[in-house]
């Protein structure tokens, strides 16, 4: 179901691009998202890490000459970490709501928090909902009808 989900979401990213000139939050992102719309919170603890790394990646951007190539591995690392210690450190601590809002991995808030600085928080957000529910209503399809019920494992 992954490849399909990934795959999927890959042809639609593309097509985004070339068709309305906006990005998913990444290419392999609405694969990803598309397998968790049935954990609504689990995307909320994405999207809050990505504000996060890309807040945290702002204010280390007026300090510092970063562009490029050097953003997008700062911003996809910063917001590793942050899955991380959240992931490790908040929900390791037994914290009942911290375990239904874990991130969904550990690169794809990283790569929401670089497009939300490239192309702007509403663009980005709008643009990945929209590509990962037709992924998630084209793999509802491929299926027969039959409904996702069962997300991957977050890590």
């Amino acid at each position: 179901m992954l490849w399909l989900s990934v795959g999927l979401g890959l042809a639609l990213s593309l097509g985004f691009a070339e068709w309305f000139g906006l990005a998913a939050g990444g290419l392999v992102v609405p694969g990803y998202i598309a397998l968790f719309w049935n954990q609504p919170l689990k995307i909320v603890g994405t999207i809050v890490i990505a504000m996060a790394a890309f807040g945290t990646v702002k204010v280390i951007a007026s300090y510092t000459l970063l562009y490029g190539r050097r953003k997008l591995v700062l911003t996809v690392l910063i917001g590793f970490i942050y899955a991380w210690i959240f992931r490790y450190i908040i929900a390791g601590g037994n914290l009942e709501f911290a375990t239904y809002m874990d991130p969904i991995g550990f690169i794809i808030p990283g790569l929401v928090g670089y497009w939300m600085d490239r192309q702007g928080i509403l663009d980005t957000l709008s643009t990945m909902v929209i590509a990962s529910v037709i992924v998630r209503l084209l793999l509802i399809l491929f299926r027969g009808g039959e409904l996702l019920e069962v997300a991957l494992p977050a890590s």
